[in-house]
C-alpha cells in the first residue's frame, strides 16, 4: 500500500510541476503580448506620440495587410507618386498622427520617425544608443550573420573586410570585368533589335554575372543555383512579412513556407560552401571579395580571423543584396529614361563626348555629371530599400523622447524622398536638374533627406560598386541603342524586401 501512496504522491507532484510550468509560460506570454504593449503605449502617449491602437497578438498587421492589398488590387497609373500606394498605412497614419507615430507590426512596438533631424541623430550621431533591429527569421536564411545582420566587434571586422573589397582602387580593377559582362548582354540584344525586351530580367542576369566575376572570380552560370535559391527565399520572406506568428509555437510547428525556406537555405549554404572550397584549393586567393575573406580566414591575428560560416554568410549577403541593389537601380533608371527621352538624349550626348564609341574608362566615368544626376533622381524616386530600422538599447533617447528598451525605430525612406516639404512641389516628378549642383545642394545640406544607401556608420558598403556598375552599363547601352517604353509595360512597383517592378520593365530597343 505504501508504494501505491508513494506513486500517487509522485504523480501529484509531477502534475503540479507541469501546471506550474504552464502557468509561468502563460504569465510570460501575456506579459509579452498584452501587458508590455500597453505599458509601451502609455510611455509614448505620455510623451505626445500617438498611433493606431493595436489588436491582441496581431498589433496592426491586419489593417496594414488590408490597406496594402486594397491598393495592390487597384489599377496603378504611370506616375512616380508611389508612396501612398506602396505604403498606404504610413501615408495615412502620418496624416492622422503626425510625422512621428507609434504602430505595431505584430506584438512589438515600432516608432515611425520622419523628421530629418531625428533621423540624422538616429543614424549618424547616436550609434551608441541604437543597434540594428532584430532580423526576420526568413531574412536570416537569406543573409545569415553577415555584415547586414551583425553588431559590435563582429560587424566592425566584417565592415573592415568589405570596405577593403570595395575601396576606390579595387573598384577601378573591376571595370574591365563589368565591361565584359555588359558586352555579353548587348551581344544577346542583337537578336531583339526593333523588338521588346524585359530590361529588368536582362539586368538581373547582368548584375549576377558582374557579381560572380568581380567578387568570386567565377561566372553567372557557376553561381546560377545560388542566385535562384536566394531569390526564392526573398519571395517567401515577403509573403510572410505581415503574418503573425505565436511565440514558441511557431518555432516548434512549422508551416509549409518555413519548411520550404529551411530546404532552400540548406541548398544555398551547400552551394556557397562548395564554391568556397573550390577557391581554397587555388594557390593564391586573389584580392576580390571572396579572396580577401579567405585570407582573413587564414590570418594569424585572432582579432582579424573569420570562420568559414562567416565567409558563407558574407557571400550570401553580397550575392543577394549586392545583386538586387544594382539590378533594381538599372531597371528603374532605364524606365525613367524610356519615358523621359529628352534626358536619355542628354545622357547620350555626354557619353559620346567623354567616350565616343570606346568603352567607358575610369577618368571619363568620374566626369559623368548628367548621368550622376539621373541616377540620383532615380534613387530618390525609387530607392532600393523603402525603410531603415534600428532598435533602442537600454536608456536610449531620441531628441526629447525616451524610448523603452528594444523598441524598433522605423525610418520610412520612401516618405522622406517624396516629401514636398523637403523636395518641393515637384517631389513626385522626375527632374534630375535638382541634383545639378550635387546632393548637398539638392538636400539643402540636410543629409537625412536623401537616404538611398542609408546614412552614418552603416551606410551601404557597396553603394559605389552599384553606382559604378550602373554608369558603365547605361553608358554602353546609350552608345548602341535608343529605347522607348513598350505599350505592354504595366506600372506596378512592389515591395519584395526591395522596391521592384512587379511585372518587369518592357522597352523597345532600336540600334543607333
Amino acid at each position: 500500500m505504501k508504494n501505491w501512496f508513494s506513486m500517487g504522491e509522485t504523480l501529484r507532484i509531477f502534475v503540479a510541476s507541469i501546471l506550474f510550468c504552464l502557468l509561468v509560460a502563460l504569465i510570460n506570454f501575456l506579459h509579452k503580448v498584452w501587458w508590455m504593449p500597453r505599458r509601451i503605449q502609455h510611455v509614448f502617449f505620455s510623451q505626445g506620440i500617438k498611433g493606431p491602437p493595436p489588436r491582441f497578438l496581431h498589433g496592426n498587421t491586419i489593417e496594414i495587410s488590408e490597406m496594402r492589398q486594397n491598393f495592390m488590387n487597384r489599377k496603378v497609373q504611370l506616375s512616380h507618386d508611389i508612396f501612398r500606394t506602396l505604403q498606404p498605412h504610413i501615408y495615412l497614419w502620418t496624416k492622422i498622427y503626425g510625422k512621428n507615430f507609434l504602430h505595431w507590426p505584430g506584438a512589438r512596438a515600432e516608432l515611425v520617425v520622419s523628421e530629418p533631424e531625428l533621423i540624422k541623430e538616429l543614424l549618424y550621431d547616436n550609434e551608441q544608443s541604437f543597434c540594428r533591429s532584430d532580423v526576420d527569421r526568413h531574412l536570416k536564411k537569406i543573409l545569415g550573420k553577415g555584415i547586414l545582420t551583425s553588431d559590435g566587434e563582429k560587424w566592425l571586422k566584417l565592415r573592415k573586410l568589405s570596405s577593403q573589397a570595395f575601396h576606390a582602387e579595387s573598384l577601378r580593377h573591376m571595370i574591365p570585368a563589368m565591361i565584359e559582362s555588359v558586352e555579353l548582354m548587348l551581344g544577346r540584344w542583337k537578336n531583339y533589335e526593333g523588338m521588346e525586351i524585359d530590361a529588368s530580367e536582362e539586368f538581373r542576369v547582368l548584375t549576377a554575372e558582374v557579381i560572380s566575376r568581380t567578387a568570386c572570380g567565377s561566372s553567372y552560370l557557376e553561381g546560377q543555383d545560388i542566385f535562384q535559391m536566394l531569390r526564392k527565399l526573398v519571395v517567401l520572406s515577403s509573403k510572410n512579412s505581415y503574418k503573425t506568428k505565436l511565440p514558441i509555437i511557431s518555432s516548434v510547428f512549422k508551416d509549409r513556407y518555413d519548411l520550404e525556406a529551411d530546404k532552400l537555405e540548406k541548398r544555398a549554404r551547400d552551394s556557397v560552401l562548395e564554391m568556397v572550397k573550390k577557391r581554397q584549393k587555388e594557390i593564391s586567393s586573389g584580392e576580390d571579395f571572396l579572396g580577401l575573406h579567405l585570407k582573413a580566414h587564414y590570418a594569424s591575428d585572432r582579432n582579424s580571423k573569420i570562420t568559414v560560416q562567416e565567409i558563407i554568410d558574407q557571400c550570401k549577403t553580397f550575392y543577394s543584396a549586392g545583386q538586387t541593389t544594382a539590378s533594381i537601380l538599372l531597371s528603374w533608371t532605364i524606365l525613367l529614361l524610356a519615358i523621359h527621352t529628352e534626358w536619355q538624349e542628354k545622357a547620350r550626348e555626354e557619353v559620346f563626348e567623354l567616350f565616343g564609341q570606346q568603352p567607358p574608362n575610369p577618368e571619363g566615368i568620374s566626369r559623368l555629371k548628367t548621368m550622376s544626376m539621373i541616377i540620383n533622381e532615380s534613387l530618390r524616386l525609387y530607392p532600393p530599400s523603402v525603410y531603415i530600422q534600428r532598435k533602442a538599447k537600454k536608456g536610449a533617447k531620441l531628441g526629447k523622447l525616451i524610448l523603452p528598451t528594444n523598441t524598433n525605430v522605423h525610418v520610412p525612406i520612401l516618405a522622406i524622398h517624396h516629401d514636398p516639404k523637403l523636395w518641393g512641389e515637384d517631389a513626385h516628378i522626375f527632374n534630375p536638374e535638382r541634383f545639378s549642383s550635387g546632393v548637398a545642394a539638392a538636400t539643402k545640406n540636410n543629409p537625412a533627406a536623401f537616404l538611398p544607401f542609408s546614412l552614418g556608420p552603416r551606410t551601404c558598403v557597396g553603394a559605389n560598386f552599384a553606382t559604378l556598375e550602373a554608369k558603365i552599363s547605361l553608358s554602353m547601352i546609350l552608345q548602341r541603342y535608343t529605347f522607348t517604353l513598350s505599350p505592354n509595360y504595366v506600372h506596378s512597383p512592389v515591395q519584395i524586401l526591395s522596391l521592384r517592378p512587379q511585372h518587369g520593365v518592357q522597352v523597345v530597343i532600336r540600334p543607333r
